[in-house]
């Protein structure tokens, strides 16, 4: 015992020495996957003792909720189950006793009751003791039994999901890149908990049923195998199942593991219960989780390649992204041939060269990125013209942070991306822009300042002859166009590109000069950096904006196509006033980050994008995870709050 808590002192040190050097000193001392390690095995050191230091990384808080859908409390606590990474674990929890390996499927759970054979109700986790009722967008779940023949009270509980082919299929009916949706979680989540359930019908959502809670006078011959098999008699998707043993549970493991790479529905690791339903309840449970089940978490599948090239991406900022190319290797079920970089701190970190031998994975199963490189070899050039448009480049350091510009102002990559944002979801709104269409109408001469979008119908006889068009696509652009007309000055100021505005400054520079797109335009300097949340960098680009009188004459001419609607100052109380938060990771009671990030300005905080000093409150529902984001926020002894904690700050 006595090692065991020397070992874990020296963990805490060793990672919070690590963290200070990487977030403090610009330096590092081990690699991301090395401190991932050393983390796990803290976690396993501070569960084997008991102990955890008031320091420790892995200190984190618990939680509560509310929603803008009715709440109701659940008749029993739905606690999480305790996580291992290791097929050890699951050999040493089942013992000698049989037990029962499912998917762990990745969505949004849900709780379903049925009364007199009928589905009377469906509320989500929620917080584990509350959730939202989504009974009417439940009865739409395409796989769902609306009536089953069992008539006394039943209570399940299964994951809502949408499955990977059904995830592309939206996404691609998305033009603008940054309105697709990052993942079939999100996308899901989003989809249970529409306040219309024909959303909720047309994103095909289906429900597996994990768990039986209630089914009085039916004998279950005390196995939860045998209960999987009477709610598939009852007309249930239940999800898949084996029954293993200590002694086949590794193969068993493996069976999952290799499957899949193939799956359709999104999956992130297995649950393990017994199968002796009264053992496992007799083992009660722990503040946190329930002893009669165990998940297991799929550890990064990581490929070793060959860094080939690295193409360099423009965008309408006139920021150039370096995006990595290698020799395609398989990584959770897909072959993966490009990663993004993000900029160039990045490059230099990993001290990128061509040929360089790198270690790739994907993070969260979804999204590539590089973990290592072994070679090192820094055999890399920095582009000095942009690859679009041949002007000059350069390199910026904003933050402490190096990113490569394009200085021609007349750049076409600035040209089409500026107008896919203006066109976006949070911009203009207007859908069927795509950037592949813009780009045509753009190199037609249709397109050369904003205005021009709303007199399309000029060009109606070539548009509808256009190979790819026709007389109704013609006519959903144009209805896109006019219904964008009746917008507000918030929209109009984001959807303009201005460099370093997004959607929350946009916000907060019309909150303060009372959405006067007048006085908007002509705020100076010293009035912009006395907003809070408005440094000197946004202040400058601003202005320098509003300066230029080709800018101003296309604001003019855009706005005359318009009808600004007023925005009504919120009543509500601010009670984030002067608080600054930053969000990541999944969210499960909003649609998405942007819900969260309009709740917390409406109730006059704001949000950033990085975690600093000056930053508040980190709202990440995995306080556990190793993100840098989380542990630049540990280092700096800043609240990380989950999304029930941020909600119960306001409810």
């Amino acid at each position: 015992m006595e090692q065991q808590y020397q070992r874990l002192k020296e963990l805490v040190d060793l990672l919070n020495e690590a963290s200070r050097a990487y977030y403090q000193e610009s330096r590092e001392i081990m690699s991301n996957f090395e401190y991932d390690k050393l983390y796990d095995k803290l976690v396993e050191l501070e569960k084997n003792t008991g102990i955890v230091l008031s320091d420790s990384p892995t200190v984190h808080v618990g939680y509560e909720v509310l929603s803008q859908l009715p709440k109701e409390t659940h008749e029993s606590p739905m606690l999480s189950l305790d996580k291992t990474k290791k097929v050890e674990g699951l050999a040493s929890f089942l013992g000698g006793r049989k037990g029962v390996l499912s998917w762990k499927l990745d969505g949004l759970t849900i709780v379903l009751t049925y009364n007199n054979g009928e589905l009377i109700k469906a509320v989500t986790r929620g917080n584990g003791i509350e959730g939202e009722v989504v009974t009417n967008n439940a009865k739409v779940f395409k796989n769902i039994p609306l009536k089953i023949s069992y008539k006394d009270e039943l209570i399940i509980r299964g994951e809502a999901v949408i499955t990977y082919p059904d995830f592309e299929k939206i996404n691609q009916s998305i033009g603008e890149i940054d309105a697709k949706y990052k993942n079939p979680r999100n996308l899901c989540a989003g989809s249970v908990r529409q306040l219309s359930n024909e959303v909720t019908a047309k994103r095909n959502v289906k429900f597996y049923a994990f768990s039986l809670i209630k089914a009085d006078g039916v004998d279950f011959n005390n196995s939860i195998e045998y209960q999987f098999q009477w709610l598939e008699k009852q007309g249930f998707q239940v999800v898949e199942s084996r029954m293993v043993s200590a002694e086949d549970i590794a193969e068993n493991v493996e069976y999952f593991a290799e499957k899949i790479k193939t799956y359709e529905v999104p999956s992130d690791g297995l649950v393990l219960m017994y199968d002796d339903i009264e053992y496992g309840l007799s083992l009660g449970t722990t503040a946190k989780f329930p002893r009669n089940g165990i998940a297991f978490k799929w550890k990064d599948e990581i490929a070793v390649t060959t860094l080939r090239e690295i193409e360099w991406s423009a965008s309408r900022t006139g920021l150039i992204n370096p995006v990595a190319i290698f020799d395609p290797v398989e990584l959770e079920g897909t072959t993966v041939s490009r990663a993004s970089i993000h900029n160039l701190s990045i490059i230099d970190e990993l001290e990128l060269g061509i040929g360089d031998e790198i270690e790739v994975y994907k993070a969260n199963m979804i999204i590539p990125q590089i973990a290592e490189n072994h070679t090192r070899s820094r055999k890399l050039d920095i582009p000095e013209v942009c690859p679009v448009c041949g002007g000059k480049t350069e390199i910026q350091s904003i933050n402490s942070t190096k990113t490569l510009y394009c200085t021609n102002p007349e750049c076409q990559a600035k040209k089409i991306k500026l107008y896919t944002h203006f066109v976006g979801r949070d911009a203009m709104n207007i859908d069927g822009l795509s950037e592949e269409t813009l780009e045509k109408f753009i190199d037609m001469g249709y397109i050369h300042e904003f205005a021009d979008i709303y007199h399309l119908d000029r060009f109606e006889s070539e548009i509808v002859g256009t190979k790819g068009f026709g007389q109704k696509s013609f006519d959903n652009i144009i209805d896109a166009v006019n219904n964008s007309r009746k917008t507000n000055v918030i929209r109009v100021l984001y959807s303009l590109g201005i460099s370093n505005i997004g959607l929350s400054n946009a916000r907060l520079i019309c909150r303060e000069f009372n959405y006067d797109i007048e006085l908007i335009r002509n705020a100076t300097t010293d009035s912009l950096v006395c907003i809070d949340g408005v440094g000197g960098v946004i202040a400058d680009t601003f202005t320098a904006y509003f300066n230029s009188d080709e800018n101003n004459r296309h604001l003019d001419n855009l706005l005359k196509e318009l009808n600004i609607e007023k925005i009504e100052e919120s009543d509500k109380e601010q009670i984030f006033n002067g608080k600054t938060f930053v969000i990541t990771g999944k969210v499960n009671h909003f649609a998405n980050r942007n819900e969260v990030k309009a709740k917390i300005e409406e109730l006059g905080g704001k949000v950033t994008g990085s975690v600093t000093s000056n930053t508040d409150y980190l709202i990440n529902n995995d306080s556990m995870s190793n993100s840098s984001k989380n542990k630049k926020a540990k280092e700096l002894g800043i609240d990380i709050i989950t999304e029930e904690e941020f909600i119960s700050m306001y409810s």
